[in-house]
C-alpha cells in the first residue's frame, strides 16, 4: 500500500496539525506555523492541506483542515496522500476519531495504476496509540481491491478475468471455489444466468466460494457480475454504456467484503455466489417478450432485457436459499433509481429484519459507511404482475423502480432466516479526499462492522 502504518514516531517524523474551520486560534502548532497558516489564507476547511516550511527550505510540518462540526468528514485525512511530501508523519494531536482519519488516509492513498498512471507519494504515518493497524489495513485492502476490480475495463474484466480474480482470493485465504460455465449452467439448474449471458463472447458461469468451518453460522454474499451491460436487445444509448464496466459492482464489493472477513478471521461459515456474464447483442441473445423459468421454478416474463442483472441474482440467490443461511446478503449496481432517490454516495439497503436494519445503521455511522434504509412496500409487487407468466421482470411504469427491484428479488428468498438488498452506485462521480474518481467500495465496511460484531473475529 502507498502509505505504511508505523507502530511508534520516527524521530525524524513530521508533524500534522489538525485544524477545525476557524480554529487556528486553537491549535497547538508553533506561533509561526500560525502566521504562516493565516498568511496563506488558511481556514481549516475540510480536506484542505497547507505544508508548513522550516530552515532554509526544509518542510517542518503541515496543517490539515477538518472543516465544521456540522459537517465533518471524518476520513477527510485522505487528502493528506495527496499533498503531503514523502517522508514519515505522524498527528501532532491525535484526531477525536484517530482509526477513521488513518482509514482516510489510507484509502486517500489509493491510484489505479494498471494502465500507466504513476502511484501516489510513498509516505510512512504513525498510528495514534489505540488505532487497530491491522483493522485499517484489511479495510483498505479489501476496498482496494473492489475499486480496482470495478476500475479495470470489460475487455480485461469479463467474466472469465473476475473468475481468476476469486481464484486468487479464494487461494490467498485457502477458501474452496467451484465454477459452473456455459451449458453446465443448464445441466445445473442455473437457467436465467444462461440465458442474459449465452450471446456473450466469453461464456456465463456462476462462482461459488467457500470459506470457514462447516459447522459455524452461515453467512451468504451474492453480487451482480455483470461485467457489461449493452442492455441486450432493448440496447442503451452510447452514453448509457460509458460507465457499464462497473455493472460488475455488486460483485467487486462483495469480493471487498469477502476479503475483510476472511482477514479478519470472522468466526462464520462464508459463502460468496457470483453469477458472472456479459449482457451482449447476438442472435441467440435472450429477447423482450421471452419467458424465462428461473431455478426456484417461477416463470419471467421479459419486459426489458436492459433489467437482467436481477434475472442472474435471482437463480444465484435461489441457490443461496436453498441451504438456509443464517443471513443472506446481496449487493448489486441494480437501478438507476436508486442514484435519483439518493445521490451516488448514498447506497439504500431493503430488509425486513428490523434488528438488521438497526445493527447496519450504527455500524453505518460507526465506521463512516453512509447507507440508508427504504422500505420493501409490498403493494408495489402487483406492479410485477404478468399476464402469461408468474411475474415479469420490470413494471410498466418509472415508478418506484429500486423498491421494486428488490421485491423481485425478494420472491426467490423464503428460506434464510434474514436477508438484506443494496442496490450500489459502485462509483464516485467526484474526487473526495479519501476516494478519487473511478471504482468505489460501498456499504461494505458497514457490513463487515456488522457481522464482526456480531460473530466476532480479529476485528
Amino acid at each position: 500500500m502507498p502509505v505504511t502504518l508505523l507502530t511508534s514516531k520516527e524521530a525524524s517524523s513530521l508533524p500534522v496539525y489538525t485544524v477545525a474551520a476557524d480554529g487556528l486560534d486553537a491549535c497547538n502548532a508553533p506561533k509561526q506555523a500560525i502566521t504562516w497558516a493565516r498568511a496563506n489564507g488558511f481556514s481549516g476547511a475540510a480536506g484542505t492541506v497547507l505544508i508548513v516550511p522550516g530552515e532554509a527550505g526544509a518542510v517542518a510540518g503541515a496543517f490539515l483542515g477538518l472543516g465544521t462540526s456540522d459537517a465533518a468528514n471524518p476520513l477527510c485525512a485522505g487528502a493528506l496522500a495527496r499533498h503531503l511530501p514523502e517522508g514519515d508523519w505522524h498527528f501532532a494531536e491525535a484526531p477525536k476519531e484517530a482509526e477513521l482519519a488513518v482509514l482516510g488516509l489510507m484509502l486517500g492513498a489509493y491510484s489505479f495504476t494498471r494502465y500507466g498512471k504513476k502511484p501516489r507519494n510513498t509516505l510512512r504515518f504513525a498510528a495514534p496509540e489505540g488505532v487497530d493497524a491491522a483493522r485499517v489495513e484489511r479495510l483498505a485492502g479489501g476496498s482496494f481491491l473492489a475499486r480496482d476490480l470495478i476500475n479495470t475495463p470489460a475487455g480485461d474484466m469479463g467474466p472469465d478475468a473476475l473468475e481468476v480474480a476469486t481464484r486468487e482470493l479464494a487461494s490467498e485465504h485457502g477458501a474452496t471455489l467451484t465454477v459452473t460455465a456455459g451449458e453446465d449452467l443448464l445441466k445445473e439448474n442455473l437457467p436465467m444466468i444462461h440465458a442474459v449471458g449465452r450471446a456473450a463472447e466469453v461464456a456465463p458461469r456462476l462462482l461459488d466460494l467457500r470459506w470457514g468451518r462447516d459447522d459455524a453460522p452461515k453467512v451468504t454474499l451474492v453480487g451482480k457480475g455483470v461485467c457489461f451491460d449493452t442492455g441486450g436487445l432493448d440496447l442503451k444509448p452510447a452514453a448509457g454504456m460509458l460507465l457499464m464496466k462497473k455493472d460488475m459492482g455488486g460483485a467487486a464489493n462483495v469480493l471487498g467484503l469477502a476479503s475483510m472477513l476472511m482477514a479478519a478471521k470472522i468466526d462464520i461459515r462464508l459463502r460468496v455466489l457470483i453469477p458472472a456474464v456479459e449482457n451482449a447483442v447476438a442472435g441467440n441473445a435472450f429477447r423482450p417478450g421471452d419467458v424465462l423459468t428461473s431455478r426456484k421454478g417461477l416463470t419471467v416474463e421479459i419486459g426489458n432485457t436492459d433489467a437482467e442483472g436481477r434475472l442472474v441474482l435471482a437463480d444465484a440467490m435461489a441457490l443461496a436459499d436453498e441451504e438456509e443461511p443464517e443471513l443472506l446478503i446481496d449487493m448489486a449496481t441494480l437501478t438507476g433509481a436508486a442514484r435519483v432517490a439518493l445521490g451516488p454516495d448514498v447506497p439504500p439497503f431493503y430488509t425486513d429484519d428490523e434488528a438488521l436494519a438497526a445493527a447496519l445503521a450504527q455500524a453505518s455511522q460507526a465506521v463512516a459507511d453512509p447507507l440508508w434504509r427504504m422500505p420493501l412496500w409490498k403493494p408495489y409487487l402487483s406492479r410485477l404482475d404478468s399476464k402469461i407468466a408468474d411475474i415479469n421482470n420490470v413494471s410498466l411504469d418509472g415508478f418506484a423502480g429500486s423498491p421494486i427491484a428488490g421485491l423481485f428479488l425478494g420472491r426467490f428468498v423464503e428460506k434464510a432466516k434474514s436477508w438484506a438488498h443494496f442496490d450500489i452506485y459502485g462509483w464516485n462521480p467526484a474526487d473526495k479526499p479519501h476516494a478519487p474518481v473511478g471504482g468505489e467500495a460501498q456499504g461494505i465496511r458497514a457490513i463487515e462492522r456488522m457481522l464482526a460484531e456480531r460473530y466476532g473475529g480479529a476485528s
